[in-house]
């Protein structure tokens, strides 16, 4: 985490350089920005790794490894897969709860498989995507991605099944 977080904060400090280099206050502009983010955003996040570390905690590893561990086979993949396309929100959400099922003992298939699914199924996202494109071209989109999630994870178990062997993320 020590790169992305040097990249990302050299990042931020030379645009908020630039900012203020401009001179119209853009740099204000952009922390009071930053500000009304950090406030909607926060609470959603503090929740999501209160649930990630609280199924690291509350989890019996055994039981984790059983259903969705490496030797889960098919049936790990499809509860990861299902699990993905219903986890709610975005990002903030569906990766803090992953990394709290990769560390209690998910395999790396199930994981390849829960965020395929949550990339593509997203069941908390159909009724927008009805609403804005049809129910043809959402059924059309569905159908087009309903394999991959399992394929993905399948793919991810045969042939990186040596990097679950590697400390979490």
């Amino acid at each position: 985490m020590l790169v992305p977080t040097l990249v990302m904060g050299t990042l931020a400090l030379a645009l908020l350089v630039l900012g203020y280099l401009r001179g119209y206050n853009e740099h204000l502009t952009g922390l009071r920005s930053t500000a009304t983010m950090l406030l909607q955003i926060l609470p959603i996040l503090v929740c999501a790794f209160i649930v990630a570390g609280m199924v690291q905690a509350m989890l019996p590893r055994d039981l984790i490894s059983r259903w969705v561990g490496a030797e889960s086979g098919f049936r790990g993949l499809m509860i990861g897969s299902l699990a993905g396309g219903l986890a709610p929100g975005g990002p903030y959400v569906s990766l803090p709860v992953a990394t709290g099922l990769w560390h209690s003992g998910a395999g790396i298939g199930t994981m390849v498989a829960f965020l395929t699914g949550w990339s593509l199924w997203a069941f908390s996202r159909l009724p927008l995507e009805v609403g804005i494109l049809g129910w043809k071209l959402t059924l059309i989109r569905f159908a087009s991605t309903c394999i991959f999630p399992p394929i993905a994870g399948w793919i991810a178990q045969t042939f990186f099944s040596s990097a679950a062997q590697l400390p979490g993320p």
